[in-house]
């Protein structure tokens, strides 16, 4: 189907990757899917949460926000409304746990590193562009701390990117933008490793239900855009 920006179906937004966008983050890496636009940021802090502590490994978590202009129209921050919605907590805990599968936590020792992913604008796809861009930002993060001495192995051992994919009037579309993902039949995000396992598969069918082969064909499809994704953060993680 023809697709708004002229893309082809199988093919990414322009992917764009600005690092260390922030001054005194140990790690940070402004990523852009078209134009939805991330803030990522990984810092160190020299300790670890109570039920870690004394056992001589590290720890990772996500925060993630929507800034108020993100969108077309302003939304109220969650720190304003004095609850975190639902939606945050999901994409949040994604993040947190799609990183926490790259990482050897003992190599990493009893350090926390927080993942700040930060929309500053939205366009379809900011979990996804989180998820690939967190990677970026902790990729650096531990090569400073190799770098001070801190560390003596790099604790990551993978790459972690996501996409999302989805089918649009009967068409499979790879990193889908916000009007295509808001009339999507089927939309799904997919986190994976460059070991080509899965983290995380999301699917859900809008419309009528989906077959099995549909679903293969959308995670060939994801494959592809990820590996991809790789070959970008490669580029820009000091591997």
């Amino acid at each position: 189907m023809p697709r708004s920006d002229g893309r082809a179906s199988d093919a990414l937004r322009p992917v764009r990757v600005t690092v260390d966008f922030q001054k005194y983050a140990e790690g940070s890496a402004l990523i852009e899917f078209g134009n939805t636009r991330v803030l990522c940021s990984a810092s160190i802090e020299d300790r670890v949460p109570g039920f870690l502590e004394g056992r001589g490994q590290g720890w990772v978590t996500a925060e993630y926000a929507m800034l108020p202009r993100a969108g077309t129209t302003r939304s109220q921050r969650e720190s304003v409304a004095g609850k975190i919605g639902g939606r945050t907590h999901e994409i949040q805990r994604l993040i947190g746990r799609s990183l926490r599968a790259c990482l050897d936590m003992r190599a990493l020792g009893e350090r926390t590193i927080v993942l700040d992913c930060d929309v500053l604008q939205a366009d379809g796809g900011t979990r996804t562009a989180a998820i690939t861009g967190a990677w970026i930002a902790l990729k650096r993060a531990t090569a400073t701390l190799k770098q001070r001495g801190s560390l003596t192995v790099d604790p990551v051992r993978m790459q972690v990117a996501a996409v999302s994919v989805g089918i649009v009037k009967g068409a499979p579309l790879l990193d889908l933008d916000y009007p295509e993902d808001s009339h999507a039949e089927v939309d799904s995000n997919v986190v994976m490793t460059n070991t080509g396992e899965f983290i995380e598969v999301q699917g859900t069918a809008e419309g009528k239900p989906f077959s099995r082969a549909r679903l293969d064909e959308l995670l060939t499809l994801a494959e592809k855009g990820i590996r991809e994704l790789f070959t970008i953060q490669s580029e820009h993680a000091k591997l």
